[in-house]
């Protein structure tokens, strides 16, 4: 039940279709004050219709509105402010919610329709940074509320496994590497390699030379340096598959660039077929410059093929195997341009679809106010931040509840679920400073403080005895903030999706736990009076909310801590 869009309705029906009622909902507010009522309706936009003042169409707006659901509805200057029934409203908002469990906030704008969702996609041959962890986890969180809204998201892993960092690669482990070594510990010693190849390169820049050479080997297929690739490759492979695996996050298709190496000449095709290829400097390119961007690169003057040329060619490739309703790409912020490009290129192919592809970009986590470069070693490894907050989280429960069963499994769900809570709490485009200090707090707006709070209202409902008697609704101040908030849920999902916005599902969490919480401290939850069941039934919805909530940003709710 939503009781936003009845009261919408109302107001809709009072205005005899001069706004709709989705126009309606969106101008509906939460009064700032809470003496000023539940929700609130501006009337600013309605004066040049009306040829009134706002303060005299809320007025006549107010006194026509009336229903089981609303105490009593008022004009306030301009604004319709309503004050819902608290009784009426939380009985059926809790029986709402326990009807459907977890399934409560699903919606169904999808029609199971395929969202492609593309994201992490690491550089094999170079360790899993926390640099990879923002689009890793924003985007399966992406892909987890796509999923709650009634799509089916396909989760791809455009791995980085072709390009001139290869050559690289090749010529530093011929020059200085050791089989023995980088099979006992392969990232490691590849990134070092990698390391020393840029830095040697600075006094020896014939070694540049060599790494292109040794590239152009592997587009024309030598053995040697295929076989080489192969081998950095299923390395790389391993190690990300451990780290997916402690992230708790799965894909659909890992079909990196190297997958595409033999489908780019139809799409060159395709582009010279359509006359949109000009040469610039021996290049050649897609003219961009009605749309005042740069041209997008397709073919360099050595006839080496770009990022650009493998993600028109992903895009199609995608389109026609997954028949996507949209394409989203969860990638930086730095290549904003970059996506511009394709998506223009793909357009004036004559892709209708085109329309429908989305970049999601995000802000860097910095380490002492700069970027993280692999280049100069410069790194924090994701792999020892994930154990160092696994270790830190069985300390805590050996200190605090040392007989608890699981202990590996629950500090696993808590150490993990910080990491992630302390990324997808901060809107999606902020850069974050690095702090592992910061991210391992279990006080404060963190996700130990949310996955605490539902093991706190597990722990009561296993207290609590058994009941089937109907709920009759709740009508104190304390047990109202919670309703309210339990209220948004839906709208909670349907505003992250719209948004592309993990963050705003994490803000609301904390805003639950915090006003749960101060619940449980004023209210005795298993006080056998006649509310005892609603106040249990309250209790076990904000479990479902707060399981589901965590569910949506990839976190574990663990029922005991």
């Amino acid at each position: 039940m939503n009781v936003k869009q009845v009261y919408a309705d109302e107001i809709s029906k009072q205005l005899q279709n001069v706004l709709t009622i989705d126009e309606v909902l969106k101008l509906i507010e939460k009064p700032k004050f809470q003496e000023q009522g539940d929700l609130a309706f501006p009337c600013f936009t309605l004066a040049k219709q009306y040829r009134k003042a706002p303060a005299v169409i809320a007025q006549e707006i107010a006194a026509s509105i009336q229903g089981p659901l609303f105490e009593k509805v008022i004009a306030e200057g301009p604004y319709v402010n309503c004050f819902l029934n608290k009784q009426e409203v939380s009985k059926q908002i809790l029986q709402t919610i326990l009807t459907e469990g977890t399934n409560y906030g699903n919606h169904s704008f999808g029609i199971d329709e395929a969202i492609t969702i593309d994201f992490s996609s690491p550089n094999i041959a170079k360790p899993f940074s926390m640099g990879h962890l923002r689009s890793t986890v924003i985007g399966n969180s992406i892909a987890n509320i796509v999923e709650k809204c009634g799509y089916q998201p396909i989760r791809i892993n455009h791995l980085g496994d072709w390009g001139t960092q290869f050559g690289k690669l090749i010529v530093a482990y011929k020059l200085w590497g050791n089989e023995k070594a980088v099979k006992a510990n392969p990232i490691t010693e590849l990134l070092q390699l990698y390391v020393r190849f840029h830095s040697e390169a600075e006094t020896k820049p014939k070694l540049e030379d060599e790494a292109r050479l040794w590239f152009k080997k592997l587009e024309d297929g030598d053995e040697e340096a295929l076989s080489l690739w192969r081998w950095f490759r299923e390395e790389s492979l391993t190690e990300f598959s451990r780290i997916y695996s402690l992230l708790d996050v799965d894909f659909d298709s890992i079909n990196g660039e190297a997958f595409y190496n033999d489908k780019m000449d139809k799409t060159i095709d395709m582009l010279n077929d359509q006359n949109l290829l000009s040469t610039s400097e021996g290049a050649d390119v897609v003219d961009l410059s009605e749309e005042n961007l740069p041209p997008c690169l397709i073919k360099k003057s050595d006839g080496a093929t770009l990022y650009a040329t493998r993600d028109v060619t992903a895009a199609i490739y995608r389109q026609v195997n997954y028949h996507f309703k949209k394409a989203i790409y969860v990638v930086g912020h730095e290549q904003s341009l970059h996506f511009k490009q394709i998506f223009l290129v793909l357009e004036k192919m004559g892709f209708e679809w085109a329309k429908d592809m989305v970049h999601v970009p995000f802000g860097f986590i910095l380490k002492d106010g700069k970027k993280m470069s692999t280049r100069k070693g410069k790194i924090v490894l994701l792999e020892e931040v994930i154990e160092e907050a696994i270790g830190h989280a069985k300390q805590n429960i050996e200190s605090k509840n040392p007989s608890l069963e699981n202990k590996e499994e629950i500090a696993k769900m808590v150490g993990v679920g910080a990491i992630i809570f302390h990324d997808l709490k901060n809107e999606r485009l902020n850069n974050i400073e690095f702090s592992l200090e910061e991210m391992l707090k279990f006080e404060g707006t963190t996700g130990p403080y949310v996955q605490y709070t539902h093991a706190r209202a597990c722990s009561i409902l296993r207290k609590a005895a058994d009941s089937d008697t109907p709920t009759i609704g709740l009508s104190d101040t304390d047990s109202w903030s919670v309703v309210k908030l339990l209220m948004e849920f839906p709208a909670i999902i349907q505003r992250s999706m719209q948004l592309y916005e993990p963050s705003v599902i994490a803000k609301y969490l904390i805003e639950l736990a915090q006003e749960f919480n101060k619940y449980y401290s004023h209210v005795k939850v298993l006080d056998e009076d006649k509310e005892m069941n609603d106040r249990i039934a309250l209790v076990r919805s904000v479990t479902f909310v707060l399981k589901e909530g965590l569910r949506l940003l990839g976190i574990k709710a663990p029922e005991e801590m």
